[in-house]
């Protein structure tokens, strides 16, 4: 583990007391400070007695606020790695979250060492450390422009033509800075799956889609007569935007 990993500092969200003390154990030994909380008050309470790198959300509690409402409350106040875990195992899940920003879904049971490694990997690319050999670390220290857009991938910013800053979860960050990285060529449904780095979804899951609607609507991109992101039916994504002015 790197000195970096060992700094972080995890909430691991669930009802299930045994499974956060086993979890709480585990990230200790592994060296990340890590803290849990059983309801959406305790994770408040957590929340603004410590700062946090990355946050473990159950999808479902037997009473008060359940994890997609937590989970939606989170992204309005915090721009923090969002993990979700869950005993369902469907795509529909899967889209729900994805659609109110989590960076990765677990389902239960689950391998610790596994839960592990995509925690690794969400850190790494809300971190911005790109993967040694993907063309967008070339452009990792510059700042990609299009039509009055600012994408910063060095500081992890993207700005509207008008200034304002637009928040992305890493998986949105990670993919737009390689389409953008890219401009002009095509993105297969493969590559994207690389670039997220979630081994469970599939080339067809819908998942792909809601990542890519949810880019463009950020973008204010409009999906009737698209400007920026093209859709190359049957094989993937394209940037594209209209030339500079």
């Amino acid at each position: 583990m790197s000195a970096a990993d060992a700094k972080s500092r995890i909430l691991v969200v669930d009802d299930d007391r045994r499974l956060c003390g086993f979890l709480s154990k585990f990230f200790t030994s592994e060296g990340y400070v890590t803290a849990a909380a059983h309801d959406g008050r305790a994770m408040r309470r957590a929340l603004a007695d410590m700062s946090f790198d990355l946050i473990i959300l159950d999808l479902t509690f037997p009473a008060g606020e359940d994890g997609i409402t937590l989970a939606r409350n989170l992204r309005l106040q915090y721009d923090l790695p969002l993990i979700m875990l869950s005993g369902k195992n469907t795509t529909i899940d899967k889209v729900v979250c994805l659609e109110m920003g989590a960076d990765d879904y677990v389902t239960k049971p689950f391998e610790p060492r596994e839960l592990l490694a995509r925690i690794r990997t969400v850190l790494r690319r809300f971190g911005n450390r790109v993967a040694t050999g993907d063309p967008a670390a070339q452009h990792a220290s510059q700042v990609m422009s299009f039509a009055g857009w600012r994408l910063d991938p060095a500081r992890y910013r993207l700005s509207s033509p008008g200034g304002e800053e637009v928040r992305l979860t890493s998986q949105e960050f990670q993919l737009l800075t390689a389409l953008v990285s890219r401009r002009g060529r095509i993105l297969s449904r493969e590559q994207i799956l690389d670039i997220v780095a979630n081994r469970d979804w599939t080339p067809y899951d819908r998942s792909i889609d809601v990542l890519i609607g949810k880019i463009r609507r950020k973008l204010q991109d409009d999906a009737r007569d698209t400007q920026f992101i093209k859709t190359i039916r049957g094989v993937g994504y394209m940037f594209a935007p209209p030339p500079e002015a």
